[in-house]
């Protein structure tokens, strides 16, 4: 029987794909199985298996009919298969009676190890995937030459890890070994006190107690018109993980420059006024203390890339490459989600940007999960905050894709008074909108605003929720920020 070989190794010199790595028994064990005992080809595709893991032509033709007729309510047996191959114009191509007469004979002992020949073939193929992404990165090099080298690096490990992703493939976990997991970490928490906060805390007391921290694997969406700081609440949260609590930050600024955020971090950290920074009109005083911020923020373990326009795959790539040099990762902060550019294909044919974003946010969920580190995605708000009487942000309001609020776990909305009404009661008093939640009840805390410092602190009292808002005043720093 002729074996053909065309689909074996895309991006490999036809002389090297009889060289990729391939198992042509694990294959037939496979179909050979599926031919005899239909109810095996469900268990080979749960381990992810596709036709075209199949290194023959012939075999991924066979397997795709296999799957067409179960998914169809058909059995798969000599005469159904051979009917479905014919209609395809595939069955002299595959071989003819010949291949599948073969399939079967071999087929009789080979039903009970099927899920374990499948894995053979898929890891194969997985094999093959990465020799032939490797070719391509090594053509596109020597093609045209490398103009830029960061660049053509980024590139290459996004093939890789594209590859690598494949074989990500979850099962089934029984209800026995969840709730196990579960009452593992119910009994570590209750022999070691209650605690209010399992996650990472962001250093607001009164949100930390209403969300238990940053959970991993969850989104939190962080939206505010502007003017309402937005950067300043992560600049705020990433001084406490970092500083404080020497967490490890990666930080994707899409819009600021990391000199400007480098200018935010000193201001907030030393309580000196952005504009004065920049200009250098110091104090003495102001001067020690610049000093003494540049020292503690030298040792925060807080990594910024400013790299406009990144996707989801370029972002996953370098959160990879960080955790694997710092040998932890506690938290991604993305600023802001729809300055994101958006998988290939996602746009579809109409370029349609809601389809892009909700692409974004499923994303960037999935990468939350992988990684098992919380997101802070910062978000945009429409302008339809700024026509109601009312200016509390809802829901509704987030830009572009009702997708945002599907896929994030919590939903945080920031809201000045004071922006707004010259007169108001709560002058230096933020709300932060806690409007979705999805592992606990929603609500509003409040935070000091310093605007000079472009920064949010806890209030004195808030540990006081009975006090009127209006008796409320911004407390000192935190203790951990003074100078």
């Amino acid at each position: 029987m002729s074996q053909d070989l065309s689909s074996g190794g895309h991006g490999v010199p036809a002389s090297q794909r009889k060289r990729l790595p391939h198992d042509l028994e694990a294959e037939r064990s496979v179909l050979g199985a599926i031919l005899v005992t239909n109810s095996t080809l469900d268990q080979v595709r749960e381990t992810g298996l596709e036709n075209r893991d199949f290194f023959l032509d012939a075999h991924q033709k066979i397997f795709e009919m296999s799957c067409y007729l179960e998914d169809n309510g058909k059995p798969i047996d000599m005469v159904t298969i051979t009917s479905a191959l014919r209609d395809r114009g595939w069955y002299e191509n595959i071989g003819g009676v010949n291949t599948l007469t073969s399939l079967f004979d071999q087929a009789s002992f080979q039903v009970a190890n099927v899920v374990h020949y499948g894995k053979i073939v898929r890891e194969k193929a997985l094999q093959r995937r990465v020799i032939e992404t490797c070719s391509e990165i090594m053509d596109e090099g020597l093609g045209g030459g490398i103009e830029n080298t960061e660049a053509y690096v980024d590139s290459a490990e996004t093939k890789i890890f594209e590859v690598s992703q494949k074989k990500i493939q979850r099962t089934f976990s029984s209800l026995a070994e969840v709730i196990a997991e579960n009452m593992n970490k119910v009994q570590e928490l209750f022999l070691s006190g209650s605690q209010e906060v399992v996650g990472l805390p962001t250093g607001f007391a009164d949100f930390d107690r209403m969300t238990a921290g940053l959970q991993p694997g969850q989104v939190m969406v962080l939206a505010a018109r502007p003017g309402m700081g937005k950067t300043s609440w992560f600049i705020s949260a990433l001084l406490h993980s970092s500083v404080v609590k020497k967490n490890v930050a990666a930080l994707f600024s899409l819009e600021m420059s990391k000199e400007e955020l480098g200018f935010r971090f000193f201001s907030s950290m030393s309580r000196i006024d952005t504009k004065r920074l920049k200009t250098g009109a110091l104090a003495k005083e102001e001067f020690r203390r610049l000093m003494t911020s540049a020292e503690q923020l030298a040792q925060a373990r807080i990594h910024i890339d400013d790299t406009p326009a990144l996707s989801v795959l370029d972002i996953r790539s370098r959160c990879r490459r960080l955790k694997a040099k710092e040998k932890q990762l506690d938290l991604i902060v993305i600023d802001y989600l729809q300055l994101m550019r958006g998988p290939k294909g996602s746009q579809g044919s109409g370029g349609n940007r809601e389809q892009e974003i909700s692409a974004i946010s499923r994303g960037l969920k999935e990468l939350s999960k992988e990684l098992r580190v919380p997101i802070i995605a910062l978000s945009q708000l429409s302008r339809n905050v700024e026509s109601r009487q009312d200016k509390r942000p809802m829901l509704s309001d987030l830009r572009e894709s009702g997708a945002i609020e599907q896929d994030a776990d919590m939903v945080v909305f920031i809201y000045r008074d004071d922006y707004y009404n010259v007169d108001s009661d709560e002058k230096g008093i933020a709300e932060l909108i806690v409007a979705k939640n999805r592992h606990g009840e929603p609500g509003t805390v409040k935070l000091a605003w310093m605007g000079q410092y472009t920064l949010f602190a806890n209030l004195a009292s808030d540990s006081q929720p009975a006090s009127p808002p209006n008796s409320r005043r911004p407390n000192t720093p935190p203790d951990e920020f003074k100078l």
